[in-house]
């Protein structure tokens, strides 16, 4: 890499990690701004520097620089979608911030694919566009799917503490409040935002389907048909959700059963998907000449981009056959 492409990428990197820094894992703001920001929608951007004036207004802005906003709110196609897959996650991360991401992900793998690995320029180009648009896409689903997984493991259990405050004689929004302040992470976070939701004149139903639209999981889901079942043709609530507790147990001992029973298969897809790369990086400290051609060369090109298509359809085609859902 030339001296002169030195001093860009420095700045590249920098710029991405004080993005991740206080982008993704950004700050936590004042306690009543983010009381505010769980029943209201606002964001802690939407609330630095108003603690004076604290309002209930929802905020509709996507990212602080006004341009990049309207460019989401006129070209971003679906972008509700992108916004709960972010809310997913637990974190305060505006789509803006994530678009600027994507596109410093972008740029810095172009440059490595240029400079670094000496490909052509439309082909690092295409191959800058996919590694940085994929990546953190992938980073933006694992934490959704680790969150929710915390979630519904503790989930039963908190539906009998909500199961023994009824029997005691406590109403449902006193037991959810007490799970608010007494449930585990992640549990407290969103327990919390319905109680607070309650307070401020939200009926129950309204701010749980709000907390569903952020997390997607058929379990919540069954809890507030549940709960809306009973408010509507009476009953005892305590033995329904005593029920729905015990269902979701065998549930996930079921999810278990069938992820050990096929966890051959997936072990299988790991290792047939990771030997070409095991064999690639070991042909390269060995006969390094050797396999540069497939970089290189115009037909190794066409070789590599076939095989890398090939084995992410066989890879797709052995996740989904291991993937049930129940």
């Amino acid at each position: 890499m030339s001296n002169a492409l030195l001093p860009f990428v420095v700045m590249a990197g920098t710029m991405l990690t004080l993005l991740l820094l206080f982008g993704f894992f950004g700050g936590a703001g004042t306690v009543p701004a983010k009381r505010l920001g769980r029943v209201g929608g606002l964001t802690t951007h939407a609330l630095d520097g108003k603690a004076d004036g604290l309002t209930l207004k929802r905020s509709t802005m996507d990212s602080a620089i006004p341009l990049l906003d309207n460019l989401i709110k006129s070209l971003l196609p679906y972008p509700d979608k992108l916004r709960k897959r972010l809310a997913r996650t637990g974190r305060n991360i505006t789509l803006g911030e994530y678009l600027i991401v994507n596109a410093l992900l972008v740029g810095v793998f172009f440059l490595v694919f240029v400079y670094i690995v000496h490909w052509a320029k439309p082909m690092s180009f295409f191959m800058g566009i996919a590694v940085g648009l994929y990546l953190p896409h992938m980073i933006i689903n694992r934490m959704g799917n680790k969150r929710i997984a915390k979630f519904l493991g503790a989930f039963p259990e908190s539906i009998d503490t909500i199961c023994r405050g009824l029997r005691s004689g406590l109403p449902i929004t006193e037991c959810i409040s007490s799970l608010g302040a007494e449930a585990p992470y992640p549990l407290n976070i969103e327990f919390s935002r319905i109680s607070d939701a309650v307070r401020m004149g939200r009926s129950i139903e309204e701010a749980m389907w709000e907390v569903e639209a952020r997390l997607d999981a058929p379990e919540f889901r069954f809890f507030i048909i549940a709960l809306s079942i009973q408010r509507e043709t009476g009953g005892n609530l305590a033995e329904t959700l005593g029920n729905l507790g015990d269902l979701l147990r065998k549930r996930r001992q079921l999810l278990l059963k069938i992820r050990a029973m096929s966890s051959e298969a997936r072990a299988s897809a790991m290792i047939i998907g990771s030997l070409p790369f095991l064999m690639f990086t070991l042909l390269f400290f060995v006969n390094h000449d050797y396999v540069m051609l497939l970089l290189n060369t115009r037909k190794g090109e066409f070789m590599l981009g076939g095989g890398m298509t090939w084995l992410s359809l066989g890879v797709f085609v052995m996740k989904q056959m291991v993937n049930f859902k129940i």
